[in-house]
Formats: structure tokens, sequence, C-alpha cells
């Protein structure tokens, strides 16, 4: 035996082409994803010469802090970061717990038009959200929350619950019912199955919805443009980039340096949940 515990004239497999070529795309696709942020944050620290130069290189050799400053002197930066983690918050927290029990009541019992109302989550899924925008912002009206944080929470949660039930669903059903009539057969309760056992199961699958949920939410700048009109303190965050468009020059520096910051939460929120939406999307696509 050779020191590393292989047999003398072990050779490893050589890879096959396939794999190299699979290798290889995946890289090729995974630089042309990281290039733009990368372009983003390389443009939050470039000094203004260097933006402005017609000559733009992918480094820069005298890195500034200045649009970050530009940024948090905004008096109302602080006040559209808070809105935007209240609506985040919000939407997620809805629309995992009303999916949650909305895609156990579609897999778990019978009853008439079921399978048309799972088609419908997924006519929902193919309406453009810019030909709804102008009806929402009647109704929005009529109910009297238009200007509100409200009439952000409430088309993101419309929007984000059929994808979260149809994807849910497929996690209920994986649970087999002889685990919920064992449980019954032990005295639990149909409401302690459900929040007790089931829900911890189907976690992974409410951690995947919940990160597009939040990703959507957070980046939205359609709905905040459309239903907050005149209460500006009710803004969330993607508006605070008008405020650099505001002159006849953009300030691109400190409309790169917000974006960067905007995009920090996302990217903290996606690392802390990764192993459960890893998980989750493997749960998926499983059923």
């Amino acid at each position: 035996m050779a020191p590393n515990g292989r047999r003398p004239g072990w050779r490893r497999a050589p890879r096959r082409p396939w794999r190299l070529a699979a290798e290889a795309s995946a890289v090729l696709v995974a630089l042309a994803v990281a290039f733009p942020l990368y372009w983003m944050v390389l443009s939050a620290f470039r000094p203004a010469a260097e933006i402005h130069s017609g000559r733009p290189v992918p480094w820069t050799l005298n890195p500034s802090w200045d649009a970050f400053r530009r940024v948090f002197e905004q008096q109302e930066f602080g006040r559209y970061f808070v809105n935007s983690v209240l609506v985040a918050v919000t939407v997620v927290v809805a629309s995992a717990l009303i999916a949650f029990l909305a895609a156990t009541a579609v897999a778990r019992f019978r009853f008439r038009f079921r399978t048309t109302l799972l088609v419908l989550f997924l006519v929902a899924q193919m309406v453009p959200v810019e030909a709804l925008t102008i009806p929402m912002f009647f109704l929005m009206r009529d109910a009297g929350v238009l200007n509100s944080l409200l009439s952000l929470v409430l088309p993101h949660l419309a929007f984000s619950l059929p994808f979260a039930v149809w994807m849910l669903r497929g996690f209920v059903k994986a649970v087999p019912e002889a685990l919920e009539e064992q449980a019954t057969v032990d005295g639990a309760s149909r409401a302690r199955f459900l929040w007790q056992i089931l829900f911890p199961l189907v976690f992974p699958g409410l951690v995947a919805t919940s990160v597009f949920s939040f990703i959507s939410t957070w980046n939205d700048f359609l709905f905040a443009k459309s239903f907050i009109v005149s209460a500006t303190e009710n803004s969330t965050l993607p508006m605070a980039l008008l405020v650099f468009f505001d002159t006849e020059t953009p300030d691109w520096g400190g409309v790169m340096a917000a974006s960067t910051v905007m995009t920090l939460p996302v990217l903290v929120f996606f690392v802390l949940v990764h192993r459960r939406l890893v998980s989750g999307l493997g749960g998926a696509v499983k059923d």
C-alpha cells in the first residue's frame, strides 16, 4: 500500500469532457452574474472624475467614501430604510403563515373546485404586474389606504401568495398522512399537529418562499412610486435613488452607493437562510 492508503499504480480517473464543459459553463455564468454587482460596488468607491471618464477601467487606485457619505447624509434615508424593513418583514411573515395554512387546506382536504383554485394560482403568476398597477391604485384609493405602508404590503402579499401556496403544497403532500393519524391516536389535536409537527417539517419550504417574497418586496420600485403619492415619509428605500437624479447631471456615484447599501440586507438575509433554501428547493424539485 502507498503511504496515502491507495494501491500502487492507482490513478485518478480523468474527468469526462461533458463534466469539464459543465463546470466551465457554470463558472462563466457565475462571472456574468457577478460582474454587474462588482461594477456597482466599484463605481460606489470611484471618485467622480473616474466615473465620468471616457475610458473606464475595471479597477480604481483611489477608492473614496464620498458617495456613501452623500447617501447617509440624506435626511430621509434612515426613515426609508426602516419603512423598507417594516414592509418586507410584514410581507414575509404574513405570506408564510397564510400560504402554510392555504397549502395545508388544498393538500389535505377534498373540496369543490380545488383543482380550479390551483390552476388560478398559476394563472395569477402570468399576469404582468404593470397591467394591474392602475386598477390597484384605484382600489387602494377607494379603500382609503393610499399613501400608507399598507398600500405596499397588500399588493406584495397578493402577488407572493400564489407562488408560495403552490410551492408549499408539495411539501405538505410529502408528509405521510399516517403521521397525522398516529398523532391523532396519541391524543394530539389537529391544531397541535399543524403547528408542532407539520410546520417544522415544511419549514425549509417556507424559507425558500420567504426568500423570493423578501427580494421582490425589498427591491420594489413600481408600487412605491405609484401608491405613495404625497406622503413621502412613507416611501421605501428604492425611492431614495430618485434623490440622486434631481439634478441635470445624475450623481452616479450616489446611485451606486445607495444601490450597494440596498443590496447588503438581501445578502445578509440570503447568507442566514441559504442552507434552508437549498434543502427547500431540493424538496420542491423532488416533489
